[in-house]
This record gives structure tokens, C-alpha cells and sequence, in this order.
């Protein structure tokens, strides 16, 4: 098939550091790849995605930079590329709601969010034309009066995973810095059961500044060190030598990218059981699912005993990228075949633009040459007022 993988603006593809949509959109673009289907990611021009790219914007907008009339822009550049394309897996959120300019294009999107937000309204708006695939059973119970197209978790490539012995004897928070993600419980918890804990955390909006500052920078110390936020290589590593990875979040979390990449390394789980977690961590094999303070620390006590490599077990069965890019491609082919059963007659009225002069990509992520990253240029009425 020819698949076009539409990411948001945002941060770039690979993500430099904290990114979990953009490290499932790196993985998927390059597992359907290898799956032998032709791809373009239109994401930014700065990404690294060993797979060929288009972009209007030469560096990621960031988040919180630029709002809808930048996402909008973007996703006007990528849908008049991608025009032809077998389908169309969109994953910003003015896409949907524009797909409806290109009535033959097979489109569908996911939802990387809460359905119980302003985010259900927009899919319930849209998805009679784009329907939504969620990211876990939970969050699909949710999506009231929303088309859904399937659940797919995400996966994770597990030759990019190393497998640790956790030999550090800590604990580690790695997510964002925030009070729904639990920072705080996870430092009285682990203080409380006498492990040592190291924290992982993306720290760049003012809310999470306030955050730490109020209510995790006065409980440093004392065995508790935080990092700051740290790069993929440096995620790896924390992750192997990890005894376990502390994640008491206290909101119902969609997925929870975090928790199959500690699995990945053979390192256990110990969360809450809020939102998709108890179905990715399996409460006394993979980790344990504590509903309240006093059971987290009672599982910190017994997590070291359990079996590394049963955690590694559960993603190579449930959670590879191998099996997410064969669910994906199941999804697509269904809504291909439903757009053309609705619109058999529906001639496709313009085509692409010419995509210019390729570029060279960068050396590949699994150690063989990338593909070009084809520059593609913008359409004249966004061209025109360029400022990136």
C-alpha cells in the first residue's frame, strides 16, 4: 500500500527527548516500511525518521507555538502530497476535520488523548467520515457517539530495547513533570519503602516549573535525584538498571508509552490502576497494580523478586511493533476498501504537487542507508508567506 503517515508539528520525528506520539510515530512509519509498504511521514523538516518525509516547516513549531493556524498550514501542505495515496493515517487534529476537501481519500486517525474532553466532541464531529482508532480498551470505553475503526496498542521496536539485569537498585519516574503523572506519590512512596528513586522528567511549561518547584523540589534528597529530562540513549540505560519503574499516576492515561519501554527492558511495573494500565502490566507477573499509597510501597518490597524476563516476554507477545504495523495495516486496508464501496465512481480530481529535488537522509537508525527524505515543497498559497 501507499500510506501516508501525517504527524503533528510539534516536535520532531524521532523525538529528541520526552515525545511519546512521536516515538509510536517513528515506529510505526519505519515498521511499515520494513513490512514492504511505500510511506511518506509528512512531519517537519528537522525529523530523522529513516523513511521519506515531506515537510513545510523546516524545524518542529513546538508545543504551545503557532496553535491551530500552524497545524492548519501543515496539515493544507500535507493533504495536497498526499492527495493520491492509497490512505491517509492522520494524526493531528484540524486533519480530520479538513479531510472532508478530499472526499475519495481514504482517511482515518488516531486519538492519542482523552475521549472524555474537548477531544470527544472533535471526533464526534468527524468520525462518521475519519474514523478513530484508540490506543487501549479503556479509552475506546469512553469514546461515546465516536466511530471507532479499532484498538490498537502501541508497540515498541524491542532490537532498539537492551535487556537489564537492574542492577542499579532504584526506582525511576521517567514522564512528564506534573501532579496527574503522580511525581510526588512516587517520592513518598519509594521514601517510604527505603529504595532509592530517580526522576526522569520533562520540565519546560510553566504549570510543571510551578509543579516542582511547589511540590516535588522540597522532597529531594535523601535518596530521591532528579535528572532533568534525558535523551533516548540515556532512557535505555536508566530503564535497564532499573529495579523497577515507579509510575503511580493518577489520572485514567489512554496508554502509557513509559510503562511497555521498562517492560521492553525486562524491567517491572508498579502503578495504579487507572486507565489503560492494567492492561498493559500484569498485577504479580510484569508488576504489580497498587490502588493506594500502602500497596505501592508493599510491592516496592517484592517487585526485585519477580522475573525479569516475563516482562520481556509480554511486549515480544503483546506489545512489538511487528504486531501494532499488522493491525494498522488491517485497519487501513478496511478503510480503503469502505471508501471506495461508498464512492466507486468518484474520480480523484487534482494530483500532487511535484515534490522538488530529494535530499540525502541521514544514515538509519537500524544501521543500514535511509531512504531520501524528500523535501517537498509547500503549495504556493502557503509558500508564499514562509517565516520558518
Amino acid at each position: 500500500m501507499r500510506i501516508a503517515v501525517i504527524a503533528p508539528p510539534w516536535v520532531q520525528i524521532p523525538p529528541p527527548a520526552y515525545g511519546g506520539t512521536e516515538a509510536v510515530l517513528d515506529t510505526l512509519a519505519r515498521g511499515l516500511v520494513r513490512a514492504g509498504h511505500e510511506v511518506l511521514l509528512y512531519s517537519t523538516g528537522d525529523s530523522t525518521c529513516p523513511v521519506p518525509r515531506g515537510w513545510v516547516f523546516e524545524h518542529a513549531v513546538g508545543i504551545g507555538t503557532g496553535g491551530a493556524a500552524a497545524e492548519l498550514r501543515h496539515v493544507i501542505a500535507a493533504y495536497d502530497v498526499v492527495a493520491d495515496f492509497d490512505v491517509v493515517h492522520d494524526h493531528t487534529l484540524v486533519g480530520p476535520v479538513y479531510a472532508d476537501r478530499l472526499p475519495w481519500l481514504p482517511v482515518v486517525t488516531t486519538n492519542h488523548g482523552p475521549f472524555a474532553s474537548d477531544l470527544g466532541a472533535l471526533y464526534r464531529a468527524t468520525s462518521d467520515r475519519v474514523p478513530v482508532i484508540a490506543i487501549s480498551h479503556h479509552q475506546a470505553s469512553t469514546a461515546r457517539g465516536v466511530r471507532l475503526a479499532g484498538v490498537i496498542h502501541h508497540g515498541v521496536d524491542l532490537a532498539r530495547f537492551p535487556v537489564g539485569d537492574g542492577g542499579g537498585g532504584y526506582a525511576l519516574f521517567l514522564g512528564r513533570m506534573n501532579p496527574e503523572k503522580g511525581v510526588h506519590v512516587a517520592i513518598k512512596v519509594a521514601r517510604a519503602a527505603g529504595m532509592p528513586l530517580r526522576i526522569a522528567a520533562k520540565m519546560s511549561e510553566t504549570a510543571e516549573r510551578r509543579y516542582f518547584a511547589e511540590r516535588v523540589e522540597p522532597l529531594l534528597g535523601a535518596g530521591v535525584e532528579y535528572l532533568g529530562e534525558v535523551n533516548d540513549a540515556d532512557k535505555l540505560e536508566l530503564l535497564a538498571g532499573a529495579t523497577c519503574l515507579l509510575n503511580p499516576i493518577t489520572w485514567p492515561e489512554p496508554f502509557g508509552m513509559v510503562m511497555i519501554e521498562a517492560l521492553a527492558t525486562g524491567t517491572p511495573v508498579v502503578t495504579t490502576p487507572h486507565g489503560a494500565a492494567p492492561e498493559i502490566v500484569t498485577d504479580g507477573v510484569t508488576g504489580f497494580v497498587a490502588a493506594d499509597g500502602e500497596a505501592l510501597v508493599a510491592a516496592l518490597a517484592e517487585v526485585a523478586g519477580l522475573d525479569r524476563r516475563a516482562c520481556r516476554r509480554s511486549v515480544e507477545e503483546r506489545f512489538s511493533m511487528e504486531r501494532m504495523v499488522a493491525e494498522h495495516v488491517a485497519v487501513y486496508e478496511a478503510v480503503a476498501d469502505a471508501r471506495s464501496r461508498r464512492l466507486p465512481a468518484l474520480p480523484h480530481p487534482r494530483t500532487p504537487p511535484d515534490p522538488g529535488p530529494a535530499v540525502v537522509g541521514p544514515a538509519g537508525r537500524d544501521g543500514v542507508e535511509a531512504p531520501a527524505a524528500v523535501a517537498v515543497r509547500a503549495p504556493s498559497r502557503v509558500a508564499s508567506d514562509r517565516q520558518d
